[in-house]
């Protein structure tokens, strides 16, 4: 590994981190030689992926975590500093999907999408981010989506969401370059997680799926980690306020 993509020394938070491309992202970033604080709501499935993470030999931290909830996402990153030693990287990956046609969405449900996707983002952004403010550095990874592009029927919540994700990377890309702290983001496509193993046993429904993706196959884990990995390190130094789609080829239609 080039010393552009190392991160030995480095410490990293990345919500979301219980399964799917969280999960994927944290055991990247300490296969890559970061120390990982994992959060989510599930205490079960981050000890199991901080298991998965000290047999790499790095040090791991499962911190359940509410990322709406300004308490404790702001408990998450002191205890991150404490006990781990600081804060380098910040991954926003947690985040919920409603597909519910507007007028049959209850408004509790917009909520919920905004809460979780853009409250979320803003919360653990402001706690992690006044730290790499005082320390000169950081590196912030906002998880968007190839939605934040497009209208989806069904998806305007979700679009809606992703798409303040977007806007909000660049806004803090800038209040924040002169203090040395990248603020970047992900839009990714379909990928093959656990969350869509329903989808992807469905034949027809998967090959209605697929015609949309010029690729003609969902993404796996390690194709979007290693953006991640480019944008956690030192080569994207002088790279801020961007969004790297990496969906296949559906957002070049």
């Amino acid at each position: 590994m080039s010393s552009e993509q190392s991160l030995l020394g480095k410490t990293a938070v990345v919500t979301g981190a219980g399964r799917g491309l969280g999960r994927a992202m944290a055991v990247a970033l300490a296969g890559a030689g970061a120390d990982v604080a994992l959060a989510a709501r599930s205490k079960d499935q981050l000890e199991a992926v901080a298991a998965e993470i000290e047999q790499l030999g790095r040090r791991a931290l499962a911190v359940p975590t509410d990322v709406t909830d300004a308490g404790a996402v702001q408990h998450l990153v002191e205890t991150t500093i404490s006990r781990l030693g600081g804060l380098d990287v910040l991954v926003n990956n947690s985040g919920v999907i409603d597909s519910t046609p507007l007028l049959e969405q209850d408004p509790a449900d917009w909520d919920r999408v905004m809460d979780t996707n853009v409250r979320g983002t803003y919360l653990a952004t402001r706690a992690g981010g006044a730290h790499m403010v005082a320390q000169g550095s950081g590196k912030i990874i906002n998880v968007a989506s190839n939605f934040a592009f497009k209208g989806v029927a069904g998806h305007a919540a979700y679009c809606a969401s992703k798409a303040a994700v977007v806007s909000f990377t660049r806004s803090m890309a800038v209040e924040w370059a002169r203090f040395g702290v990248q603020v970047n983001a992900l839009a990714p496509g379909y990928f093959a997680t656990d969350l869509n193993a329903e989808l992807r046993a469905d034949a027809a429904a998967l090959a209605k799926v697929l015609r949309a993706v010029p690729a003609r196959r969902m993404g796996e884990a390690h194709e979007l980690s290693a953006w991640l990995l480019l944008l956690a390190g030192p080569a994207s130094d002088f790279m801020t306020g961007e969004t790297i789609v990496v969906d296949g080829g559906q957002m070049a239609r």
